[in-house]
């Protein structure tokens, strides 16, 4: 479905294409969520990952065409997996950050899910850690309105070096996916597992749900478990695959 004057296609490719990953439930093993990744089709560089244009784009004003693209995609990707009888909780979609400064953004999301008929509550913004940065009064204003609305939020790479922890309780995200260096500290000794223990001890005395980030092996999940994170992702979960290739188990 092409947006109204939003440029979708390159050179006969998607301007953006999602990949997906998923997030499991540790308990149970199942998909829980569904967390996206980006890659951008670039005529002259080729596909791009984020690493490699976001923190360029999103000095100018080509963050927020990128950004309904992606939401436009998130959406159809939602409608698609619903067709494969897939079980998720939400599919996640990155919304940058200087977003959040204008009100109008809790409209422009609302507008797309009402036009494709989807749910607020299947939608998912993922943040950056530049959330904990922000100092603008209106971003914590409009996250709360959005999250009135149906939609969650979910703050990446939490707990990474130098990233500014007591910064979280000013906003009110629903999820916080700790860095992959945080789940990196298990097993190393009893003060690390210690301060992994705290870090997502915080994070649920503030109100929010822990995901784990880089998580490859049982142990590391099952120790997760017990320190009262419910959600892991990473090789254990499985890696970013096509929206094609996302299917059921016994499809696959």
């Amino acid at each position: 479905m092409a947006e109204k004057g939003v440029q979708t296609t390159v050179g006969g490719l998607r301007a953006v294409e999602l990949n997906y990953r998923s997030i499991r439930e540790i308990a149970s093993g199942q998909t829980a969520f569904y967390q996206s990744r980006t890659m951008l089709n670039s005529p002259k560089l080729g596909v791009l990952s984020p690493d490699k244009y976001r923190d360029v784009c999103e000095m100018t004003n080509q963050a927020d065409q990128l950004f309904r693209l992606e939401l436009v995609q998130a959406l159809e990707a939602n409608a698609t997996f619903a067709e494969r009888d897939l079980n998720f909780g939400w599919l996640s979609v990155y919304l940058p950050v200087r977003m959040l400064r204008e009100k109008r953004t809790s409209k422009l999301a609302t507008d797309y899910a009402s036009r494709h008929q989807i749910p607020t509550t299947r939608i998912c913004f993922e943040l950056s850690e530049k959330l904990l940065m922000e100092t603008d009064e209106q971003v914590p204003s409009t996250i709360q309105v959005m999250r009135n609305l149906g939609f969650h939020f979910m703050l990446t790479n939490f707990g990474a070096s130098n990233c500014p922890l007591m910064r979280l309780s000013d906003f009110p995200v629903d999820y916080v996916m700790l860095s992959p260096e945080v789940t990196n500290y298990i097993g190393r000794g009893e003060r690390s597992d210690n301060a992994v223990r705290s870090i997502i001890s915080f994070v649920n005395d503030i109100g929010s749900e822990p995901v784990a980030d880089g998580v490859f092996n049982s142990r590391q999940a099952e120790t997760l478990y017990s320190f009262e994170c419910s959600y892991c992702a990473g090789n254990l979960s499985g890696k970013y695959m096509t929206e094609r290739y996302v299917r059921r188990r016994s499809d696959s």
